[in-house]
């Protein structure tokens, strides 16, 4: 049963994160996918070619990463069970830990909150521009609460409700799978040039792989804190089909505004906010943020020993 592998996954990656010494040791998973992801459009993102041919290009190599990922993992679980016997569940827990980011996200995002309460902006610029992709040498305080509070909302989901939903859908290799599609969507799922046609295969899977888990990430994001009318009304002012979700849903909770006109590589655009009766984003408002995510989390873990409980019980 995948419950229990979920389970202690979570459970791991929430004591441990990834630790720095085994980052510094072997570095991150993700980060092989991102070689891959970045090699191949290096080498099919030909500027000479047609929007089509670049779009099949991007398609070819998105697929491949996908099956790729999807057989290496179903090997890796095959060699696992068929090795280690009834301990096989726990080997195959220690293969998902680093599918799951809920206490990385968490670490990343403390750093901003202690530079804010210790009043010193220009830390917390840097701490928060290592977590988004905006400009971030101009943002007061709002500015980077609001930035902050944005990304750990969001990243609930990729990072968090995503990778687990699909872990109890597809096992293992189903976690690995998520995390290759949507690590290909932040390297090159992106509306501007040179990366529009390559990179549009891999932001409409991105698209349907979050299409639940962003979701179910607003849900729980709502019974850790409220904020329920705000994501009912709001989700579709951002534009994604699915980060609309739980980032509304934080804003209700919150009661301030997200998004609105955000600078990038010096050019502003023009977004709509969401929560826009709410107040502007504060250090308090990033310390309750990071609450009710917390709380989300445990929602989330104890969901999987739930979804366990049911199984055994119906068989």
């Amino acid at each position: 049963m995948i419950a229990p592998v979920a389970f202690v996954a979570m459970a791991l990656e929430g004591v441990l994160g990834w630790p720095g010494r085994l980052y510094d040791a072997i570095g991150h998973p993700v980060g092989l996918f991102a070689k891959a992801i970045s090699g191949c459009e290096r080498k099919l993102n030909r500027p000479d070619w047609s929007d089509m041919a670049r779009r099949i290009a991007g398609l070819g190599a998105m697929l491949g990463l996908i099956g790729a990922v999807l057989a290496g993992m179903g090997l890796a679980v095959w060699l696992v069970r068929g090795s280690a016997g009834e301990w096989a569940w726990l080997l195959l827990a220690v293969l998902a830990w680093p599918a799951l980011a809920a206490r990385s996200l968490d670490d990343h995002v403390s750093p901003v909150l202690a530079a804010l309460e210790a009043g010193d902006l220009a830390r917390a610029r840097h701490a928060v521009g290592m977590i988004v992709g905006r400009d971030t040498a101009a943002l007061d305080e709002a500015g980077v609460a609001g930035a902050a509070i944005e990304s750990l909302a969001e990243s609930f989901c990729d990072g968090v409700a995503a990778p687990l939903f699909w872990l109890l859908l597809g096992g293992v290799p189903g976690a690995w799978g998520y995390k290759a599609i949507n690590t290909a969507d932040s390297l090159i799922g992106h509306p501007e040039e040179p990366l529009r046609a390559y990179g549009w295969a891999a932001a409409r899977i991105d698209d349907l792989a979050n299409l639940m888990p962003a979701r179910l990430a607003g849900v729980l994001l709502c019974l850790a804190g409220g904020g329920w009318r705000v994501m009912m009304r709001d989700h579709g002012r951002h534009g994604s089909p699915n980060a609309g979700w739980p980032e509304a849903a934080m804003a209700g909770a919150l009661g301030v505004r997200l998004a609105g006109p955000i600078v990038y590589d010096g050019v502003l655009a023009s977004k709509p906010w969401i929560g826009e009766e709410g107040r502007s984003a504060g250090t308090a408002d990033l310390r309750r943020a990071r609450a009710i995510y917390r709380r989300a989390c445990l929602l989330l873990w104890f969901g999987a020993l739930g979804v366990e409980a049911g199984v055994a019980w119906l068989a």
